[in-house]
């Protein structure tokens, strides 16, 4: 299998943090490395919602940490987002990413509500199938492995919490991982997740 080395991706996945590390230093000083909310959870690794294809691929489910900061006044002009930092393990080694973005969080009365989220990941999976159309192994290459194209990916999410008491919640989670054909071209198979995350917040 032909993934990117731990060292490399440790590399990326440490470049990623420090980005958005800055991002939220360089936004004022009321608000720096305020740390607001911790999630953790497990997904069901590579759900398929529309295409089935892929869903028997890749093994193991994945564990999931996200770490949320108070949103600085840079982003008031686009609803207050907190910046995040993220960080996901498979079970059975199979693909694992760290990377960063954006959530949101919209009310819904006292007790739920739903936090869509857009970010940037970087992760250790395959790409492309490394042997030439019609040797045996290609087949059983790509019926084993989803093939992501891009070591770059966006990761598109939507959670549904509820409060559960003055600062735990829990919350239905689903993410979607693709180069949208933005940062990468040609193979695209994408990858979803989907399960549940525990939310603890630190902020009043």
């Amino acid at each position: 299998m032909v993934r990117l080395s731990k060292m490399e991706l440790g590399m990326r996945a440490l470049m990623a943090w420090a980005a958005a590390a800055a991002s939220v230093a360089m936004a004022g000083p009321a608000s720096a490395g305020v740390v607001e909310q911790v999630h953790a959870g497990v997904l069901d690794h590579n759900i398929r919602v529309i295409d089935e294809k892929n869903a028997n691929k890749e093994d193991g489910v994945a564990i999931e940490a996200q770490v949320n900061f108070a949103s600085p006044e840079l982003l008031d002009i686009i609803w207050s987002p907190q910046p995040y930092v993220v960080g996901s393990v498979n079970t059975e080694g199979n693909l694992a990413f760290a990377g960063f973005g954006l959530e949101w969080r919209v009310p819904i009365g006292d007790y739920w509500s739903v936090e869509p989220g857009v970010g940037y990941v970087v992760h250790d999976g395959e790409l492309s199938n490394p042997y030439p159309n019609g040797d045996p192994r290609a087949t059983a290459f790509s019926d084993e492995n989803v093939l992501l194209g891009s070591r770059d990916l966006f990761r598109t999410s939507i959670g549904l919490s509820r409060r559960i008491g003055d600062r735990v919640s829990a919350q239905l989670f689903f993410s979607h991982l693709s180069h949208g054909q933005i940062l990468g071209s040609g193979r695209n198979q994408g990858m979803d997740q989907a399960g549940l995350r525990l939310g603890y917040r630190l902020g009043d």
